[in-house]
């Protein structure tokens, strides 16, 4: 005999599918992107300034004065990424932040990381700034303000 409240297929819920389910819906309550895009800015402001290329005999070494300054930066956007991602709330400062540490990088750590790590920086720091949590009661189109979709039908029909 059969539950009522058990599902049709008793292996259509594997671990996978549901962790992957779990993490859509934790991806789409926070900037996700947007902290993705300012994580990778990282990478390359991080690296150039201690990148040294051997061809041959040649030693090119990308080395400057400022690495301490591109790790400064390089560390405080993949800070930023985890309050993007974990403290959705402070959205508006860590895209400000992450757009004026992505064009103050070009000066500092090799144009930004040759550009890479600037256009990652500010893309995911314009994309923290657009980003807004749904609206988990919407307008209903015509009616009063204040009336949202969620009211009780019922309410609404003696109106």
């Amino acid at each position: 005999m059969a539950s009522a409240g058990a599902p049709a297929y008793a292996h259509s819920d594997s671990g996978f599918t549901r962790a992957r389910r779990d993490f859509r819906t934790w991806r789409r309550t926070r900037p996700f992107w947007a902290g993705l895009l300012v994580l990778l800015a990282a990478a390359p402001i991080i690296y150039f300034p201690y990148f040294n290329l051997s061809l041959g005999g040649l030693s090119v070494a990308m080395s400057t004065m400022a690495g301490a300054g591109s790790l400064v930066i390089g560390l405080t956007l993949i800070v930023l990424a985890g309050l993007l991602w974990f403290q959705p709330i402070i959205r508006f400062f860590a895209g400000c932040v992450a757009v004026f540490l992505g064009v103050l990088s070009l000066p500092i750590s090799n144009f930004g990381g040759f550009f890479v790590g600037t256009l990652f920086a500010a893309t995911g720091g314009l994309l923290a700034l657009a980003w807004g949590p749904v609206d988990v009661h919407p307008v209903v189109p015509g009616a009063t303000e204040g009336t949202s979709a969620a009211a009780d039908p019922e309410e609404r029909a003696g109106e």
